[in-house]
């Protein structure tokens, strides 16, 4: 398909000897000529090709730069007429259309191929009423630049849905970026424009042409495009994946156990800087036996979609279709996904179905007027960001997310999206002042349109793809987060189905309450307390994210206050507390082995804290094998995770006890076997320290102890068991005595 260099404009082949002249030259009239040439003819098909009419078979071509056009047809040759401006076109005495190929003559040399408008389209009608009604949830395999076979000619048909537009034309590497050449056809009011460029294979690289409706072109990247450029290049790539897979042992009992029923404590990472200049393939070398090590069910990618700045994390998406090329390609990126998943380790991905940058090269104004956004500017713009909300009410832009959902779980092995910014999504007046919003249709601030989107996204999720699990990044109090779709709530609202819920409460109440100096910790006991008051409103994800360790907040472990013993004895107090609390587990990147500078995207987490040629390596060293004994000792405790969601599975020992800074609680697994957490947060130890307890349990072995030595702590514990004595407290008939560690957290299970 792809044509040598043009030559200059102006020249013209002789005919050849042995060729049929064509002495009729139907050429294309003049307004069909002019809208072709300028891009915005909605049926070049029916123009161009080969038709039947009376007299014999019209034949015309657009070939800019060509010197020549035959056809070539078994042992027929006829040279079409030279029209101008790339137009070439003959009447030939046929009786009906030949199987017939093009020998186009260029400066210098000739090249025979398929006419690419003898195809019929490569879009049926079931595709086509699935995109109007919004229900196609496979859209990536209607969409888009796929290679294929048409009517046993190879090729890649080309798809995109631009409603708005008066043409569009294809511009790639394989026709210098002059799509003149190569128009779409509109299918009838889908608003989807289609063509099948025959020749044209996998790795060359495309976007569309698009003729606004004020006549002015614009030269777009494909939205479901599955493979981009490095940025900061921003062409489409053709892209087949010929990737296998081995993961199908950890597919087939994924969804084994409800996800709020399992353990499940995630390791959140930036892949471009966890460790900087790695690949996806050596990331799938490196990451999984690092995640395994230290014991974390799963990982959570910052979002892995296309972007055009880096320094957006991944939050400002182009590409929804595409993994980012900054790091391979997408079969590099299954790469990765398949040797977690071979080393036990599941895969959570940031999705960003929220909003989208402004570049015009990508989705702003696609077609030349409001597509993907919302038409009402007030609507459309994100006060916060600088991006573009999504119109959520328009069916085809929610049928472009929900396809997406399903996209990356079922394309890439994905088994968990965590949706970025629901708050923002799910109120009218976010970040808004009054007057910068109007009220929906019932008075009240909530976007129903994006309720509907939310509710249809989770439960075509789930339906198609078992074992996989949505968690919110939700910041408010909306009723029903992972309520099931079909049950509604106070609020009159069903639930918005996801499976899982950020506690932002949690993470910012309790980094409240460790900043303070532990003196001060007792007018703030509250703050550790208060979770439990809502924590089975909804099925939590405890988070220390990205969010709460750049722009100033520090990391961690710098939260804490006093000098670096007490910074990392807080440190290991507070992971033992959360490890311990109902919810799952989140820690991003870094903070388990306690880095004491901020996060930056630009050289990643320090590791070289944990050189041992460097002195205070013990140290970080320490922290980082208490994350491992924590995810171990997790994971081997049901009590722990089997009733996160279950209000039985809690049980206060002691929630009152402000003036020690002590927290006592037990959990209990679905057989009612307890664990005893006991948190203190006074930088003293506290002797003879009495805890009431159940009086079934004959003696209490300490199973984990944050004050260890080898975590860098003191070494203050109870190597023997703990035998309760008869003596009441708290309310229970029997009691124990601890010596409490300064500043740590102690487990303690049935001996």
């Amino acid at each position: 398909m792809t044509p040598p260099k043009p030559p200059k404009k102006g020249k013209k082949a002789a005919g050849k000897k042995g060729k049929k002249d064509v002495s009729f030259s139907p050429a294309p009239d003049a307004a069909d000529r002019e809208r072709l040439l300028h891009g915005t003819h909605h049926d070049p098909h029916s123009v161009l090709g080969a038709h039947p009419r009376p007299g014999g078979v019209v034949f015309r071509a657009l070939r800019p730069y060509a010197r020549s056009v035959t056809v070539v047809a078994g042992g027929l040759r006829a040279e079409l007429h030279d029209d101008g401006d790339g137009f070439f076109s003959g009447l030939l005495p046929l009786t009906e259309v030949p199987a017939y190929r093009l020998l186009v003559e260029y400066e210098g040399t000739a090249l025979e191929t398929e006419d690419a408008y003898r195809f019929l389209p490569t879009l049926g009608e079931l595709d086509l009423h699935l995109i109007g009604e919004g229900r196609h949830e496979e859209l990536w395999t209607a969409l888009g630049a796929h290679p294929t076979v048409h009517e046993g000619v190879p090729g890649t048909r080309f798809s995109v849905w631009a409603p708005n537009a008066r043409g569009v034309r294809v511009a790639g590497s394989f026709n210098f970026w002059d799509g003149t050449g190569c128009p779409m056809r509109s299918l009838g009011s889908s608003g989807v424009w289609e063509v099948f460029l025959p020749g044209v294979g996998e790795g060359e690289l495309y976007k569309f042409d698009i003729a606004r409706p004020d006549g002015s072109h614009t030269l777009r990247a494909d939205p479901l495009a599955r493979r981009t450029e490095v940025p900061p290049a921003t062409s489409s790539i053709v892209h087949t994946s010929r990737y296998e897979w081995g993961d199908e042992e950890w597919l087939a009992r994924r969804g084994e156990i409800p996800v709020h029923e399992a353990p499940f404590s995630v390791y959140e990472v930036h892949l471009a800087s966890w460790r900087p200049g790695l690949t996806y393939r050596q990331l799938a070398r490196q990451l999984p036996s690092y995640v395994s090590d230290l014991g974390f069910t799963h990982v959570e990618l910052m979002p892995v979609a296309e972007h055009p700045f880096g320094g957006s994390w991944g939050y400002q998406v182009t590409g929804f279709y595409a993994p980012t090329a900054r790091l391979g390609t997408p079969d590099d990126f299954k790469c990765l996904v398949d040797a977690l998943h071979r080393a036990g380790i599941g895969v959570l991905m940031d999705w960003v179905p929220a909003h989208f940058p402004r570049d015009e090269w990508a989705l702003a104004e696609f077609d030349g007027r409001p597509l993907y956004e919302h038409e009402d500017p007030l609507r459309a713009a994100h006060p916060d960001w600088g991006t573009l909300e999504f119109d959520f009410g328009r069916r085809e832009v929610r049928n472009f997310l929900v396809a997406n959902a399903t996209y990356w779980c079922e394309e890439f092995h994905i088994d968990g999206l965590r949706v970025d910014a629901v708050a923002s999504m799910l109120y009218l007046d976010y970040s808004r002042e009054p007057g910068q919003w109007t009220p929906n249709e019932h008075g009240g601030r909530e976007n129903l349109d994006a309720v509907a989107f939310l509710q249809e996204m989770n439960a075509t999720v789930y339906r198609r793809n078992p074992g996989v699990v949505t968690v919110a990044e939700e910041s408010t109090a909306w009723d029903g987060v992972t309520r099931a779709t079909h049950h509604r709530g106070p609020s009159g609202f069903g639930g918005l189905g996801f499976g899982l819920k950020w506690n932002m409460g949690w993470m910012h109440d309790s980094l409240q309450y460790m900043a303070h100096e532990p003196v001060h910790r007792k007018y703030h006991h509250h703050e550790l307390t208060f979770s439990m008051v809502y924590a089975y409103s909804e099925n939590y994800v405890l988070p220390i994210s990205h969010d709460e360790v750049v722009h100033g907040k520090r990391s961690l472990v710098s939260k804490m206050p006093g000098d670096w013993w007490r910074q990392r004895a807080d440190l290991r107090a507070y992971l033992g507390f959360m490890w311990a609390h109902p919810g799952k587990q989140l820690l991003f990147m870094g903070q388990e082995f306690a880095q004491g500078a901020e996060w930056s995207e630009a050289h990643g987490p320090d590791w070289w804290l944990l050189d041992s040629a460097y002195g205070a390596e013990p140290d970080h060293r320490g922290v980082r094998d208490l994350v491992r004994d924590l995810n171990t000792a997790y994971r081997a405790t049901p009590a722990l995770w089997q009733r996160d969601t279950d209000p039985a599975g809690f049980e206060w020992v002691v929630g009152d006890a402000a003036d020690d800074n002590v927290f006592a609680f037990l959990r209990h697994d679905a057989e009612g076997a307890p664990l005893l957490c006991v948190s203190h947060l006074s930088p003293v130890v506290r002797h003879d320290y009495r805890l009431g307890v159940p009086e079934d349990i004959p003696a209490w072995h300490e199973t984990l102890n944050t004050d260890a030595e080898r975590y860098g702590g003191g070494g203050v514990g109870h190597p023997d068991p703990l035998k309760p004595e008869p003596q009441p407290w708290h309310g229970r008939p029997a009691s124990i005595r601890l010596t409490l560690p300064p500043l740590a957290t102690v487990w303690l299970r049935p001996a």
